[in-house]
């Protein structure tokens, strides 16, 4: 038995979160000191323009591959690469707290493999909708696409968990329901690009994934709705 004395105040985050997190984490440091001067020399203030350039995903580009035919693996690793790929400090930072946090509740329950493929799935589905319904749109960056993912992983676990007490199951869509809430008041007041596309098809697909991914998660959801 371990004793009180010697456990952790703070339980370990899962590994993959951990390992995106700092990833994350990695790139910002990189291009704000670029941006700053102090690392790369006078080239390197253009880091964060060359790596959105360089890794952003782009609607444009997907209709190209489309038209054409051709897949270049420059342009198809944008699909996993625009997550790590931040506008601002402040943008990467809110999305490594909010990382740490759903991932954690995420992997703690599906394991490490499973939050992997929710995440760059979610981001991964959600880059594709977002070029195929705004095709002209600013390019697509940052984590919030497959973090949405895990707030679909979350939810589907919640609902999960509210049906095993008897609860109302509804409940569990109660956080994205105030995150797009709160993303509508802000694009209402401050005007706003419409990534919220990406956001909202990064959910579809987490709780989705999740539902393959989680044991016996088909078999619910067909027996609610056979009993709907």
């Amino acid at each position: 038995m371990t004793h009180p004395h010697t456990e952790s105040p703070l339980n370990p985050l899962p590994p993959v979160v951990v390992a995106l997190s700092l990833l994350i984490v990695a790139v910002e440091v990189v291009l704000n000191l670029g941006a700053r001067g102090i690392l790369g020399g006078p080239g390197a203030i253009g880091w964060r323009l060359a790596a959105v350039q360089d890794y952003a995903f782009s609607g444009r580009v997907l209709a190209w591959m489309l038209e054409t035919g051709q897949m270049p693996p420059e342009h198809l690793m944008r699909l996993v690469t625009y997550p790590f790929v931040h506008a601002t400090f402040t943008h990467a930072l809110f999305a490594v707290v909010m990382l740490l946090a759903l991932g954690k509740m995420v992997g703690e329950v599906m394991g490490n493999l499973a939050t992997a493929v929710i995440f760059l799935g979610s981001g991964i589905g959600g880059a594709l909708v977002y070029g195929l319904v705004v095709p002209d749109g600013a390019p697509l960056l940052g984590a919030f696409p497959p973090i949405y993912g895990l707030i679909g992983g979350f939810t589907y676990l919640l609902w999960v968990r509210l049906g095993e007490m008897g609860a109302q199951q509804i409940r569990a869509f109660s956080l994205i329901g105030i995150l797009l809430g709160l993303q509508l008041v802000f694009t209402l007041l401050f005007g706003s690009g419409q990534e919220w596309v990406a956001d909202i098809a990064g959910f579809a697909v987490g709780f989705g994934l999740s539902v393959l991914l989680v044991p016996g998660g088909l078999a619910r959801i067909l027996a609610r709705l056979r009993r709907d």
